[in-house]
This record gives C-alpha cells, sequence and structure tokens, in this order.
C-alpha cells in the first residue's frame, strides 16, 4: 500500500494536468498523446461491475478489450484510479471529464506500454471508434475545457502572525593594521592615522607595489593552541583570535557559556582568499618531494575551515560554514547570521571575515590586475578614495568579527548592547568580473532592498560607511548611487575606512562594521583622511573632511562589493 501512494501521488498530479492541456498545443496528429486513454480504460476496471456497464453504455467503448497492464501493478486490483485520484487530488473529475476522455483516446495504442516501456496492454476497437477518435485529435488549436468540481472547499491553514526577532550586536573583535582592540582600533581612525606602511615580511623589491597595510604585531596567546599556530594560516589565526576577543567583550564567560543551548550557537566567518599562504607553502614543498608538503595544507586552506576549527573549539553546535564572495565575504556572511537568528534557528551567532594575502602569490596576483597603488615612496598617502589622483587600492590584512545576538536572549542574560542589526540585501552586477555596472544598477538595487529588508526610512540614513576603495572607476560609481539614493537626505555623512586601513579584502565588511557601531557608540564619526584634491564629480558638503566629526547617528549604512560584481549593503542603527 506505501508503495503504491508513493508510486500514484505524483502520477495523478501529472495526469490531470495532461489532460487540461492536452488538445491546446499543436501536436502531430500522426502520434496523438499515449498515456491518459489507458488511465481511463484501467479506472473503468477498478469500478465496480455494474458501474463499469453504465459507463459502458454512456460512453460507447463496448468494443474495447483492455487487459489488467501496468495500472493495476501500480494500484492493486482492488483499488480504482478514482480512488487514487481522491487521496491524491483535492478534487474529483465530473462526468464530462471521463466521457471526454473516454471518446477522445488520449493514450494512443499503446498506451501505458509506450509510456513506460512495457507491451503488457492489448487494444482492439472498432473501426468507427478509431476514426471518430483521429478526427478528435487532430483538430489542434482548440481548447478543451475540462469541468472540474471540488468535493470541498480547498483551505490551507495559515501560520500564526509572529512578531520578527530583533538582532543586536553585543560583541566585537578584530586584529587590524590599527590595533587589535575595538576602542584602539577606533580612537587611531578618529584621529586620522594611516596603518598603511613599507611590507617587511618579505622582500617585495621586485614588485612595482611595495606598500601594504601590513600587520606588524600579531600574538596568538591566550587565544590558539601552540601547535596550531604553527601550522594553521594566518587567516585562520586572525579569525580565530577575533572570534574569541568578541566573545570575550560580550560576556560569554565560562559561566555563561556552560548555561548557553550550544545547539543555538552558530558561526558563520568567511574569507574571500583562504590559506594561501599554507597552499603557497604546500607548492613550494611539492617542488622538492610532496613528503616535505604540511599534511594539513588542504583543510588549512579551505575557507570554511576557519570558521569549523572555532566552533570546535567553543563546542557550537549551530549553524557553521563560510561564504565567499571575493571583498563582499564579510557582509554576506553578517546578513545571513542575522537571518539564522531571525528564523530561529539561532540565539547567538560569531560572523564576519578574514583575510591574510599580503604574501608574494597575492600581491603578484593583485600588481597582474593592475589594481593596487604604486605610491611608494609616501605609503600613507597612496589610500586616497574619491581624491582626483587616486592610483588603485591598497592591500590589508586582518579580520573582524560581530557577536549577533537575538534580542531577548541578550535582554535575559544581561548583555551590554552595543547597536541593533536592521537588516542588508545582496544583488549582482551580472556585468564584469572586476569593473563595475556603469550605470550603478546593481548597487542603487541593492540599497534599496536593503531599506526595504530594514523597514528604515531612507530619510532616517545619515551616516555612510562606503565601500570606496581609491580605485578610479569604483568610487566614483558608488559615490553616484549613494547620492541617488540618499541625495536630499539633509546632513548626509560619508566616509571611508579604507583611507586608513587599506583594503581588507575579506574581512574589510566586518571591520568597517564594527568602525560603524563604534560611531553609533561614540558620537563620532572618523575623516577621510588624503582627500586633498577632490573629484570633480563629487561634492564635498557630503564627504566628511580631515577631521573627525559629531554625529548622532540614526541609521547607518555600509557598503561592500566584490569581484564578480557582488553587491551588498547592512544598516545598523541605535538600539531603542
Amino acid at each position: 500500500m506505501a508503495s503504491s501512494c508513493s508510486f500514484t501521488s505524483p502520477l495523478c498530479t501529472w495526469l490531470v494536468a495532461a489532460c487540461m492541456s492536452f488538445t491546446c498545443g499543436s501536436r502531430d496528429p500522426h502520434q496523438p498523446p499515449s498515456v491518459l486513454r489507458r488511465y481511463t480504460n484501467n479506472k473503468r476496471e477498478g469500478l465496480s461491475a455494474a458501474r463499469r456497464r453504465k459507463l459502458s453504455a454512456k460512453c460507447g467503448v463496448g468494443g474495447e478489450v483492455v487487459n489488467g497492464g501496468l495500472v493495476s501493478s501500480f494500484s492493486g486490483s482492488s483499488h480504482s484510479i478514482q480512488s487514487l485520484m481522491a487521496s491524491c487530488l483535492p478534487f474529483e473529475p465530473c462526468n464530462e471529464y471521463y466521457s471526454s476522455v473516454s471518446s477522445l483516446g488520449f493514450f494512443g495504442d499503446n498506451g501505458f506500454s509506450s509510456f513506460f516501456g512495457s507491451n503488457n496492454s492489448t487494444v482492439t476497437l472498432n473501426r468507427r471508434q478509431r476514426r471518430l477518435r483521429l478526427n478528435r485529435v487532430t483538430r489542434s488549436g482548440e481548447a478543451m475545457a475540462v469541468a472540474v468540481q471540488p468535493d470541498e472547499e480547498v483551505t490551507t491553514k495559515k501560520k500564526p502572525h509572529m512578531k520578527q526577532k530583533r538582532v543586536v550586536v553585543t560583541g566585537m573583535g578584530l586584529v587590524s593594521p590599527l590595533g587589535h582592540e575595538p576602542d584602539v582600533f577606533y580612537n587611531n581612525l578618529l584621529e586620522g592615522v594611516s596603518g598603511i606602511s613599507e611590507i617587511e615580511t618579505f622582500d617585495c623589491t621586485s614588485f612595482p607595489t611595495k606598500i601594504a597595510a601590513e600587520i606588524k604585531s600579531f600574538s596568538t596567546d591566550g587565544w590558539v593552541a601552540p601547535k596550531l599556530s604553527k601550522r594553521m594560516d594566518k587567516f585562520m589565526l586572525y579569525l580565530l583570535t577575533a572570534g574569541k576577543k568578541a566573545l570575550a567583550d560580550g560576556g560569554i564567560t565560562e559561566d555563561v557559556m556552560n548555561e548557553l543551548d550550544k545547539s543555538k550557537c552558530g558561526v558563520l566567518i568567511g574569507s574571500g582568499l583562504g590559506g594561501m599562504k599554507v597552499f603557497y607553502d604546500a607548492i613550494e614543498a611539492l617542488r622538492i618531494s610532496y613528503k616535505k608538503m604540511n599534511p594539513f595544507c588542504v583543510p588549512f586552506a579551505t575557507t570554511n575551515m576557519g570558521s569549523a576549527m572555532l566552533a570546535m573549539d567553543l563546542g557550537w553546535m549551530g549553524p557553521n560554514y563560510s561564504i565567499s564572495t571575493a571583498c563582499a565575504t564579510s557582509n554576506f556572511c553578517i546578513l545571513n547570521a542575522a537571518n539564522h537568528i531571525i528564523r530561529g534557528e539561532a540565539n547567538l551567532m560569531l560572523c564576519g571575515g578574514s583575510d591574510a594575502a599580503v604574501i608574494p602569490i597575492g600581491l603578484g596576483g593583485f600588481v597582474a590586475c593592475r589594481a593596487l597603488s604604486q605610491r611608494n615612496n609616501d605609503p600613507t598617502k597612496a589610500s586616497r578614495p574619491w581624491d582626483i589622483n587616486r592610483d588603485g587600492f591598497v592591500m590589508g590584512e586582518g579580520a573582524g568579527v560581530l557577536l549577533l545576538e537575538e534580542l531577548e536572549h541578550a535582554k535575559k542574560r544581561g548583555a551590554k548592547i552595543y547597536a541593533e542589526f536592521r537588516g542588508g540585501s545582496f544583488t549582482s552586477d551580472a556585468y564584469h568580473m572586476t569593473e563595475p555596472h556603469p550605470d550603478g544598477v546593481g548597487v542603487i538595487l541593492c540599497i534599496e532592498k536593503a531599506l526595504a529588508h530594514s523597514g528604515v526610512s531612507r530619510e532616517d540614513v545619515n551616516y555612510i560607511n562606503a565601500h570606496a576603495t581609491s580605485t578610479p572607476a569604483g568610487d566614483i560609481k558608488e559615490y553616484q548611487a549613494l547620492i541617488h539614493c540618499f541625495g536630499q537626505n539633509r546632513g548626509l555623512r560619508v566616509n571611508s575606512t579604507k583611507s586608513m586601513i587599506g583594503h581588507l579584502l575579506g574581512a574589510a565588511g566586518a571591520v568597517e562594521a564594527i568602525a560603524v557601531v563604534q560611531a553609533i557608540r561614540t558620537g563620532w564619526i572618523h575623516p577621510n583622511i588624503n582627500l586633498e584634491n577632490p573629484d570633480g564629480v563629487v561634492d564635498t558638503n557630503v564627504l566628511v573632511g580631515p577631521k573627525k566629526e559629531r554625529l548622532e547617528v540614526k541609521a547607518a549604512l555600509s557598503n561592500s562589493f566584490g569581484f564578480g560584481g557582488h553587491n551588498s549593503s547592512i544598516i545598523f542603527s541605535p538600539y531603542k
């Protein structure tokens, strides 16, 4: 019985659809449909003898002889197709339907056997019936109305309306060129300090670009086991350290950890490039012998392993994966983490991004793309978003992690709430691998969808942390999209954190999200440094100047865009 139901449920649905659409399309008259006639004949076999004789008298099919065939093997001789249809569908075809399909003979001479590759059934028809069927079938283009009456009204149960869960930021952790604590990092931003300098970790004299926002001092002591710290790629070390710092900042002590429902705690921290150093070292070792390769080179190079290792360390069994969308990675991770909380799949989520590509292969790859600044003689002036003399972005490295939490859960444990995550969106330019869409339609659509998703009025957005990487095309296209969406907002302020820390690739969005949350907390927004000769297209009344400014943030938007045309926008506001 179970196998019969599982087989016939989709079959019945398909058959009714076939009946309703049969004569609407054009068809070769010499190839009539071959399914429905056998279906109808076998249906009559499953009826009582009296009912069968009554139908035969009405439909004039007394000359047909039908063996059990394949339908009987599906449904069983004791069950009619009518009962199958009643069990599969919320309605029963009327008598006119059975009459029309009996006279039309939809199934052709081979019936189900032609459809399923079996020749177990035979049919004999008198000449008049065959001629009648052929005439009816060849009238292509005529719509056939199939009268279907529901036995009873079909009702769909609506899910009870539930108030949407709110998501708040209760912890922050980072590793950056301007410090490894949120307050140290943001104070340096407010003072206009640049983290860009000459590269020191390797000899780059042969490269046209010799500068980066490099992390000069970093220690995993107290955060990562020494044995792992020797084997892991730097992107994983940055990720684990920033993630655990976010937990500590959020007040997740050992006692609190023991009380958490770990099945509803997740990790979603991505990377744009993953473990490039581990993989590069493995390739160098392979030149000698595969025996010299790090046995962990494959897992430690994959972008998901950072999130996985952090979840293993914490024992968190909720959503755990990573997203890689180039330089938009962090925003994608943050928004998806928030959605897990909104859907009730998690109470806490560690989310963000990490990258460590300031190595020869990373630098060489971006040099080959002609994407990097070559202002080697004055590194602190190299990253200059919206300045007419900008000549490319400056590579950076680091990690940023937010602890997102469901509001009621945070209140219950007495957590300190820094800001509220309101929502966001992603779109695709679907235009070019590295160039922005010339009309900015992808960015505009992304911002509009982010506003709709968050429920934030565009008039309330008075601070934007732009993606602005200091590239000739990208800066202007984003600026034009921002003016299109928010040009009427009085007091709108726009800045770019990258003017001081360069472009942290997959980690950029998370580190900049921390800058946004700090702006909400402190009431200060950081300056745009190196904006000495603004591009003629931009309005300097919108862009923050060379000094920090006071601003009571109502709602703040943070953009991140990545190679491949990935656009992302997320929105934060003060918690009220």
